[in-house]
């Protein structure tokens, strides 16, 4: 295994509290009961980084993304703060990608503003659907109205980046409502959409309790006819759920899929490093948030080492979900080993018209049959 260089760094925040969880959602995110700790929090966060700082050997933080849980919870002033704690100890980019996950209805154009002037530079509003009907069987805390005023209020505060987030497969979804959907959001003009598919996960309320989710045909339907309308209005589908106009694919996001490095803080956050050594380290952080609170000493609950076999699929797992793939040379850059470790496997997956020849990058076929497709790296 050759010494690879140190990948960009990127670093995730996460935040915990929410109004109230929804039925569909499987994050680390916990129903308020109260106020939001956020002195205490912002102290844990720092606390964490001091932990953590030994693991990043001085690299800049290149993009940062803020999720939760409902990050636009806290306060302006808790976001200025807890960036003028964090530049006492990580170097910035200058040009550094800083992106607050928000729910419209927990903003207005003031709070915005607040954020902006944090530092917070794009913003990823997280809408689900435009229709009545829809956001009341997804528990969503906001209507049709409060999406519309956020996404105008976000643009009235300076955020021209941005992303909406958007459902499809919805309870009882026809291929007419998700292209409806896509065409009130197309109407900002937002440089990023993404659009996923709902998913029944384990431990939600609609796991246990699963609504009546359109079938098969349905969903082929629906994705066929908004990804004609996305297409048609100039976004490409660089991921696979995400779809951005020319120059506006998200930069944090593109950085995972890159297999590049993220340091993680916050509650249950996730983070990965490449150390000195070559070594590749993922950890996560103690997950319940009166917990990570009152931690004494490290707050990262557990850590594992990626062996060297696992390497290649961990890596794949990741490139191939990017529609344009990687070029072959970032296989070694990020892994440390040379690609004839994978060879007589891509030649394989060549010959079946699953992947193209002279860069690692799926065919619209393979894309299709991308779960399928990477068990052969197993």
């Amino acid at each position: 295994m050759s010494q690879q260089s140190s990948p960009p760094l990127s670093l995730y925040l996460h935040m915990p509290w929410c109004v109230k969880k929804c039925p569909y959602c499987d994050f680390n995110s916990h129903a308020l009961t109260g106020d939001i700790p956020e002195q205490a929090y912002l102290q844990a966060l720092l606390e964490d980084l001091e932990q953590d700082q030994q693991l990043i050997q001085d690299r800049p933080i290149q993009t940062v993304f803020i999720g939760g849980g409902t990050p636009s919870l806290m306060s302006p002033d808790f976001y200025y703060r807890l960036f003028e704690g964090l530049s006492r100890h990580l170097s910035f980019a200058g040009d550094a990608e800083i992106t607050l996950e928000a729910n419209p209805g927990t903003v207005e154009e003031e709070r915005f503003n607040g954020f902006r002037a944090a530092g917070i530079n794009r913003l990823s509003l997280g809408i689900q659907s435009f229709q009545p009907r829809q956001l009341e069987a997804l528990g969503r805390i906001h209507d049709d109205t409060a999406a519309h005023r956020a996404i105008e209020a976000a643009r009235k505060a300076g955020f021209d980046n941005f992303n909406l987030d958007l459902m499809h497969g919805l309870p009882d979804q026809t291929p007419e409502d998700a292209v409806a959907d896509l065409e009130a959001a197309i109407a900002w003009a937002p440089p990023h959409l993404s659009w996923y598919q709902l998913t029944l996960e384990p431990n939600t309320e609609f796991y246990s309790r699963p609504p009546d989710l359109p079938d098969d045909d349905r969903l082929w339907e629906i994705y066929c006819r908004g990804a004609e309308l996305l297409r048609s209005q100039g976004y490409s589908d660089y991921e696979v759920s995400a779809w951005s106009q020319p120059g506006a694919a998200s930069r944090h996001n593109l950085n995972y899929w890159t297999f590049g490095d993220y340091l993680a803080l916050g509650a249950g956050a996730h983070g990965k490093v490449t150390l000195p050594d070559g070594q590749v380290r993922r950890f996560w952080k103690t997950r319940q948030p009166e917990a990570y609170l009152n931690r004494i000493g490290s707050r990262t609950a557990g850590q594992q080492q990626i062996e060297t076999e696992e390497l290649p699929l961990e890596f794949m797992m990741n490139a191939l979900r990017l529609s344009g793939g990687v070029p072959e040379s970032l296989f070694t850059e990020r892994t440390g080993l040379p690609l004839s470790v994978v060879e007589v496997k891509l030649e394989s997956l060549r010959k079946d018209r699953l992947m193209m020849r002279d860069r690692l990058q799926t065919t619209e076929l393979g894309q299709r049959y991308l779960n399928s497709l990477l068990e052969r790296f197993l």
